[in-house]
């Protein structure tokens, strides 16, 4: 009787348990609900603060037609392509992001999910600014039949076979970053090189007491924006300041073939000692690629003693040119240029760069896609497209308008 007595009371032990410890089925509907609610919350919370950073870059934008999504009912499953000048670097990297943005952003706009999704992808030479690499990967996107592309061109003589191919496809493409002169681009999405290399050469000017040698330190030979960057601070000085003088234009992309000329005719040596007048023996003679990047910088300062100041054209030749002066232990010199990335940024802060003009990569990548898509459903768009840059020094590079459009 007893073995039974105690069976009951451990059952029901059990069963009071049981009943203690668990949850109704409408209490735990109700925690799964909360608990739903709060991821949303969560995420949306993420889209915010993400949204706050980079809002900035994109108001920015003009015309602002260019900063959303709004009115782009592009097709399910709808691919652009874009194509930069280089794949890797900080620049690109916010070219890219931009891009990334716009296309979630017409997603969005448009309810696809999953497979539905318009697809945007970027793509750049793994060589910074190789013509031959960017025109293969113009081919290789064309051959799958994007509805549009944006390409940063490298050689504005380049690329005009693939523009007439694309035409014959209806495959429009839009230039952002730097164009060229064809005709079927169906719009440009940039900096204002004009603006910007009149206000670079302003600011040169008061650098420099409006007086001196001023070397001026290009990317390259081959793309607009390096051409229109050279050319309008030169014709600025030249128009505005005439006790200042332009006293040597290098671009970077000759000088390798430029310094080993010199160094085989016997007019220069890549050390410190007297060249020797006489051109060399072919035993002697040295190749172009055997020119370093510090070889191309202290040419340049080594032919221009007397130089004031040095106006680089992208990031990169701000970069040598500080690198190169450093080296060297020359002072004086006021450098300025374009870009911001963190080494350029530290260089602001320590005095070792005077100022420069902050693009807006990321609103470029946005806009590109923007104006790609617009292109695709043929719809208008603005001939130029106006991304925006700020001038960034010592004294204001921790204010909120440069730090938001930092990368």
């Amino acid at each position: 009787m007893r073995k039974y007595i105690i069976a009951g009371v451990l059952c029901l032990s059990l069963v009071l348990g049981a009943c203690s410890s668990g949850n109704s089925p409408k209490e735990e509907k109700t925690e799964q609900t909360t608990e739903k609610t709060e991821q949303v919350e969560e995420t949306e919370r993420d889209v915010d603060v993400k949204k706050k950073e980079y809002q900035p870059k994109l108001d920015v934008i003009e015309p602002s037609a260019y900063n959303n999504a709004d009115g782009l009912a592009l097709e399910k499953g709808a691919y652009i392509s874009v194509i930069g000048k280089s794949e890797g670097k900080a620049f690109w990297n916010e070219v890219k992001k931009g891009a990334e943005q716009a296309a979630e952003d017409i997603n969005k706009t448009l309810g696809y999910k999953g497979g539905d999704k318009v697809k945007v992808t970027y793509n750049g030479p793994l060589e910074a600014e190789s013509v031959d690499e960017q025109v293969n990967i113009l081919d290789e996107e064309l051959a799958r039949y994007p509805v549009a592309v944006a390409i940063a061109i490298t050689d504005a003589n380049a690329c005009e076979v693939q523009f007439d191919l694309a035409a014959e496809n209806n495959i429009p493409v839009v230039a952002f970053d730097s164009g060229s002169d064809y005709k079927g681009l169906m719009a440009m999405v940039s900096t204002d090189n004009e603006a910007s290399a009149s206000e670079a050469a302003r600011h040169m000017a008061k650098a420099v007491g409006e007086e001196g040698e001023i070397v001026i330190f290009s990317h390259d030979s081959k793309s607009k924006t390096a051409d229109v960057r050279e050319r309008v601070f030169a014709e600025t000085l030249k128009k505005e300041y005439p006790n200042m003088t332009v006293a040597g234009a290098y671009r970077l992309d000759e000088m390798k073939k430029s310094v080993s000329d010199e160094v085989n005719k016997g007019l220069y040596r890549l050390d410190d000692e007297e060249p020797s007048g006489t051109e060399l023996a072919e035993e002697e003679r040295i190749k172009e690629e055997d020119v370093t990047r510090d070889n191309i910088i202290d040419y340049i300062l080594k032919k221009h003693p007397n130089m004031k100041g040095c106006y680089a054209t992208n990031g990169e030749t701000v970069v040598l040119a500080v690198e190169g002066i450093k080296r060297r232990s020359v002072s004086g010199i006021s450098v300025i240029g374009y870009d911001a990335d963190e080494e350029e940024a530290r260089a602001v802060k320590e005095g070792e760069i005077a100022g420069l003009i902050v693009q807006n990569p990321y609103g470029m990548g946005y806009a590109s896609v923007i104006a790609a898509a617009r292109a695709a459903l043929g719809m208008a768009n603005e001939a130029n497209i106006d991304t925006g840059y700020v001038w960034m020094t010592k004294d204001n590079i921790d204010s909120e308008e440069i730090e938001r459009m930092l990368y």
